[in-house]
């Protein structure tokens, strides 16, 4: 029997990250049932730090995670987490409404004209989009060094993982958790539950009721560009309604219809038809005519019936924490949220500074799912 203080289950960018904040200070088991840590969600995110998207937890969350990003810990990662990359809303001809309700509720994000539309990306028709927002407060992060220094600090900590290792079972005795794997069985008086679209599985396994949660596909494709020498200095650009977006990244043009299908949890792949929908989008905002896809993939997100994470132990399970549901958003929450999970796992007071961005904690709270 190995004893641990905490079992975290699932080595995404959730997992990973609290596993690493509680590794400091108590003896953690990260659990993951696929070969390699970050395999699904984490894996397969093109990842951008936007600070004006997602429901009012994520904001707050989002924002207290900007100086990790731009400031890592010492050691933490050889490569920054985080690059400049501007980002630009554009509102389609008759979406005026969301125009105004995208203005009043973002912070850092100013108007700007035609003229400054068509500067910073060339490819948009003059007539497609009668407001647009930019702002330079936004980036690309490296998921992978994200992820990659997290699971570093975790094992320099002492920290245990278990790859190839799913949970078979799940049983509380004396308010002890036992898992077991095909690995080992392992015990400890606090379960995290960070398995992503797995959630809700990995609760019933251990005779908790799920709270929920939906896996939505989101799918990529990949287009080369050619006669814009400059374009990887483009931003992340996309419509108001997000139907669809596009960024730069490694030499290409990531595109996406923005779509959020459910499904099913799964190893996820993309949509042809879909992902054809929101590149047809896309040519119609811009000049761009786009003849052919290298290659595509999709993703999972997901999320809580609210579409804000659950973050806090199960009002009904004592020792059972949720950590789940970020709603694609987990990237560029995860230093905020991994720091308030580890102290509420702990029971010792969240972060200041993540409640000043103005985090109420009975809105990620699971007790509002039942």
């Amino acid at each position: 029997m190995n004893k641990f203080d905490f079992i975290v289950i699932g080595a995404g960018m959730a997992g990973a990250s609290v596993a690493a904040e509680l590794s400091a200070t108590a003896s953690v088991a990260l659990l993951e049932m696929e070969e390699r840590a970050g395999f699904h969600a984490t894996g397969r995110s093109a990842a951008a730090y936007e600070p004006n998207y997602g429901p009012p937890p994520i904001l707050a969350l989002t924002r207290a995670s900007r100086g990790f990003f731009f400031a890592p810990p010492i050691g933490f990662t050889d490569a920054p987490l985080i690059t400049k990359r501007g980002t630009l809303v554009l509102v389609p001809k008759g979406s005026t409404a969301s125009g105004h309700d995208f203005l009043t509720d973002t912070r850092g994000m100013p108007e700007i004209g035609a003229d400054e539309i068509l500067r910073l990306v060339p490819i948009i028709r003059p007539d497609y989009a009668t407001r647009a927002f930019y702002s330079m407060e936004t980036g690309d992060l490296d998921v992978h060094a994200l992820h990659q220094g997290y699971l570093r600090k975790f094992k320099v900590d002492g920290g245990k993982l278990l790859v190839s290792a799913p949970a078979q079972t799940i049983k509380q005795l004396d308010k002890v958790w036992h898992v077991t794997t095909p690995v080992g069985t392992f015990s400890a008086p606090v379960i995290i539950n960070a398995a992503g679209a797995w959630g809700d599985q990995v609760a019933n396994l251990a005779g908790v009721a799920g709270i929920g949660l939906q896996p939505k596909r989101r799918s990529i494709g990949v287009v080369p560009l050619t006669g814009y020498p400059d374009f990887m200095q483009w931003p992340f650009m996309v419509d108001v309604h997000e139907t669809w977006y596009a960024k730069p990244q490694s030499g290409k043009l990531l595109i996406s219809p923005a779509d959020a299908t459910p499904v099913e949890p799964h190893d996820a792949y993309a949509d042809d038809e879909i992902l054809a929908g929101g590149i047809e989008r896309f040519m119609q905002a811009t000049t761009v005519e786009v003849t052919r896809l290298e290659h595509s993939w999709g993703g999972l997100r997901t999320f809580t019936t609210d579409g804000s994470p659950a973050v806090g132990f199960d009002p009904a399970a004592e020792g059972f924490f949720w950590l789940v549901g970020q709603g694609g958003y987990g990237i560029q929450t995860a230093p905020a949220m991994a720091r308030l999970a580890a102290a509420l796992a702990s029971h010792k007071p969240v972060p200041e500074d993540i409640i000043a961005e103005g985090l109420q904690l009975s809105a990620i709270s699971p007790d509002r799912l039942r």
